[in-house]
């Protein structure tokens, strides 16, 4: 991965931990999803005018020629939009690796789907904006806003597709523009599968950059480098690749850094990097315990207190299920650590998934506690493993739910490190590792059997659990 990718990563990383990241979806993202690109939409409607689209650089004036010979009747336009869109098509890896993302703006001119049903599958609720009247209204306790500036594919009668409509836009639809140049002034943008051709978007950008010259807010926008097409001239080729550079280097007037990449491919490799570094963020620490021996339980308390409190100073986020015995100690240096920092917010380091206990149905109780352990185990990247240990029949066993959750980590892919010294199902679980060479994993497998040693002072582990915690972020 280049230096320029890493470094683009790390500032939207940054903005995504600000809360100020935005999308802007463009035809791209959808057409690997099985979505024809605006060129295939109209291609139908050119051959009817004996039109070459091949040949047309306006597809939009091409939209209006259509309209115009039939008399301003749009029912073929309305009727190629609904066919090539209303499809059931499911969401690509890129919308769902985007949907996981703590991103809560998004924007695209495309009319398909598959941005909010990406997000409906990652559980979150979406404020769909397809018509101005619907600015004004708020869904409530909303996780992420979609605005579809050129309408939706049910609506096809208000679907923005003529040159017609983009004279009138300002006036139909000028809330959106207004929207629009809010969101680019106070959030960072990554275009997806954009061309910037649009006149809506270039009216828009050209608003913000006259408004606030040098002090625009920086964007992305990833691109393909130009690549030879099949039975394309060398001189088309060369041409193809004067003109992409120059138009990457007038997008730089409006603060858009060009993130170049040389097959689409990449764009998947890159958002998984995003989606990696984020939730290697975020801790998920299991742990229970109804037997403190040999240490006895406030030195046990003691432990989970300050680790609670050195993973929140390590600007890590901590994920738990509050395990039995151990879990308040472990929330309460966590917590202690929160407000000492006048930099964070609790909401945003810490997350607990308190199992209820109360539940007299048993299939359903674990029906729950499944679906508990899938969401917070899913937004993590690391994951420890503590002690683990119950009662059952007066005896002290080892805890199955801990079990279940390694199994589960393993499936969502998270680093896994359990810390056999602490006994129990972490013992278990650290010598199932070593034993299979922690999966080829050599810095993983040297601190598994560092941390496999019995302590008699338990904080000993703390250091090491740490520094595997920050080498684990930093892997590729």
């Amino acid at each position: 991965m280049s230096s320029d990718i890493q470094g683009f990563i790390a500032t939207f990383l940054a903005e995504i931990d600000a809360g100020n990241a935005a999308i802007f979806a463009g035809a791209g993202l959808s057409a690997p999803a099985g979505f024809v690109d605006w060129a295939n939409l109209i291609r139908p409607l050119a051959e009817e005018l004996h039109l070459d689209v091949e040949k047309e650089s306006d597809l939009v004036a091409v939209a209006q020629f259509h309209v115009n010979a039939n008399h301003q009747n749009r029912h073929a336009l309305h009727t190629a939009i609904v066919n090539a869109f209303s499809a059931d098509n499911p969401p690509t890896r890129n919308h769902r690796l985007l949907a996981r993302l703590p991103i809560t703006t998004y924007w695209t001119t495309n009319y398909d789907r598959l941005i909010e049903t990406a997000l409906r599958d990652a559980g979150k609720i979406v404020d769909v904006k397809w018509a101005v009247p619907q600015l004004a209204n708020t869904q409530p306790r909303r996780d992420a806003i979609v605005y579809k500036m050129h309408g939706d594919v049910e609506r096809p009668d208000e679907a923005v597709a003529t040159r017609d409509d983009y004279e009138r836009y300002v006036s139909d639809r000028g809330a959106f523009i207004n929207a629009l140049a809010g969101d680019l002034v106070s959030k960072t943008f990554l275009f997806l599968g954009f061309s910037f051709t649009d006149p809506n978007l270039e009216q828009v950008l050209a608003r913000v950059r006259i408004t606030y010259k040098d002090n625009q807010r920086r964007h992305f926008a990833i691109f393909r480098n130009r690549t030879r097409r099949k039975g394309e001239s060398k001189a088309a080729f060369e041409y193809g690749k004067i003109r992409q550079a120059l138009v990457l280097e007038d997008l730089k007037r409006f603060n858009i850094r060009p993130v170049l990449v040389d097959e689409y491919s990449e764009i998947t490799t890159i958002l998984t990097e995003i989606e990696r570094q984020y939730r290697s963020r975020t801790v998920f620490v299991s742990s229970s315990a109804s037997d403190f021996a040999p240490w006895g339980e406030p030195a046990v308390a003691s432990f989970m207190r300050t680790l609670g409190s050195a993973l929140i100073s390590a600007k890590s986020r901590i994920a738990t299920g509050m395990g039995l015995g151990v879990g308040n100690a472990l929330f309460t240096g966590a917590l202690e650590a929160v407000y000492a920092d006048r930099q964070s917010h609790l909401e945003d380091r810490i997350v607990m998934r308190p199992f209820p206990q109360y539940i007299a149905d048993e299939a359903r109780r674990k029906e729950i506690w499944e679906t508990y352990r899938q969401e917070i185990i899913s937004s993590a990247g690391i994951a420890l493993f503590l002690f683990g240990n119950k009662k059952a029949d007066e005896s002290t066993v080892i805890a199955d739910g801990m079990i279940r959750e390694f199994e589960i980590a393993r499936q969502h892919g998270l680093t896994c490190l359990p810390v056999g010294a602490t006994g129990y199902a972490a013992a278990e679980l650290a010598d199932r590792l070593i034993g299979s060479g922690a999966d080829g994993d050599a810095m993983l497998l040297a601190v598994l059997k560092e941390l496999r040693d019995p302590r008699e002072n338990l904080n000993e582990l703390i250091d090491p659990i740490l520094k595997f915690a920050a080498a684990a972020r930093k892997a590729r």
